[in-house]
């Protein structure tokens, strides 16, 4: 769904991606257009949300000002199985908190007991994401909220559908009008909810926080703090090239997309073309987006196709260089790492698992 979502192309049903909408037809040369609705913005009091010890202040659209009410409203549709066609999949299905706000799985489960090729993205700081999605396809969380609920192999609903749905609840019609104001449910109010929700599911104040952000010198051990020098070394690890940290904060992403030799056949080729599947640029082939490392030993498995399964595979997976192919990412290299590098790398990620908000679990 997160996650963070379709593009289709041929022969590829992408579960982490959601359906691209059918371009508008034009209008007839003389024909009237109907005018475009104004922008559906909240009605109460814009809401702080405090970032965490070693986050920056959390992005928010001008158009869509986060509100208590809003956020309520966006949370109990994330759990709400309504906005699948079966009723039978939520937000929350695929993005969980109960597993770091992924669901576990390689690859998640949507109606009719469909699965797709890639991961579901973890939702946790997905408000610091430029993009959406692994090939980011998607411009912002409210495009990002849609988007399953419309994917044929996830939520499997529509615009009309979802609406209709919802407008049949009294309790949702009392809802979106305290959030919106009078007027009808509308998919536009939908996500823009759900967005405010998910910016609130933010995770800092971690022990790394405590260390490099606080002044706690002991708030790390000793073997995460080896780690961390091994995390930022160019000769060591090198993953703070791409998992970035700042001198005030860290996000542990660059938001960029990179080529990691991630899903390669008998053949030696590519499963899926990622990121070019949306810029359709050969040079974004197999690229996908850096995902935040907060948070990252809750989430497994790991990597767009879920096919690593813990922390210690992925550290072998990127001292091996991945797997070669023409678009492999250039900072991408064997790592000469020993034993005792690799469990303090082990121990530093660990290191960065952080606090939760506290309501942002299924309402009562």
């Amino acid at each position: 769904m997160l996650n963070f979502r379709t593009i289709v192309t041929a022969g590829l049903a992408v579960f982490a991606i959601a359906c691209s909408q059918a371009p508008q037809q034009k209008a007839e040369t003389g024909a009237p257009t109907a005018a475009k609705a104004a922008p559906a913005k909240p009605v109460g009091t814009p809401l702080e949300i405090k970032a965490p010890l070693g986050l920056p202040p959390v992005p928010v659209p001008a158009d869509n000002p986060p509100t208590a009410d809003t956020v309520a409203l966006g949370r109990k549709l994330y759990y709400d199985t309504k906005l699948s066609a079966d009723n039978s999949v939520a937000c929350a299905t695929c993005h969980s908190p109960t597993a770091g706000f992924g669901d576990g799985q390689p690859f998640s489960t949507g109606i009719k007991g469909q699965t797709g090729r890639r991961s579901a993205p973890v939702v946790t700081n997905a408000a610091y994401y430029t993009l959406q999605f692994w090939d980011g396809h998607a411009a912002s969380l409210e495009e990002q909220a849609g988007g399953p609920m419309q994917n044929p192999i996830e939520m499997g609903h529509s615009i009309m559908g979802v609406e209709q749905a919802l407008a049949k609840d009294p309790a949702y019609v009392a809802l979106f009008e305290k959030a919106w104001g009078p007027g009808p449910i509308t998919f536009e109010k939908v996500t823009k909810s759900i967005a405010s929700f998910e910016r609130t599911i933010i995770s800092g104040n971690s022990p790394f926080d405590k260390y490099m952000y606080g002044g706690d010198k002991k708030a790390m051990s000793p073997s995460a703090i080896r780690g961390l020098a091994v995390f930022k070394d160019p000769a060591k690890g090198n993953c703070a090239v791409c998992h970035s940290i700042e001198e005030k904060f860290a996000l542990f992403t660059d938001n960029k997309f990179h080529n990691l030799g991630v899903g390669i056949d008998k053949k030696g080729e590519l499963t899926d073309k990622g990121r070019a599947i949306v810029t359709k640029n050969d040079a974004d082939t197999g690229a996908f987006k850096t995902p935040t490392l907060r948070n990252i030993a809750l989430s497994g498995p790991y990597l767009h196709d879920g096919s690593e399964k813990t922390l210690k595979n992925v550290i072998d997976f990127y001292i091996g260089s991945g797997n070669s192919n023409p678009h492999l990412d250039k900072e991408i290299k064997v790592l000469k790492l020993n034993a005792g590098e690799r469990a303090d790398l082990l121990a530093f990620l660990n290191a960065l698992t952080g606090e939760m908000p506290a309501d942002i679990t299924a309402p009562k």
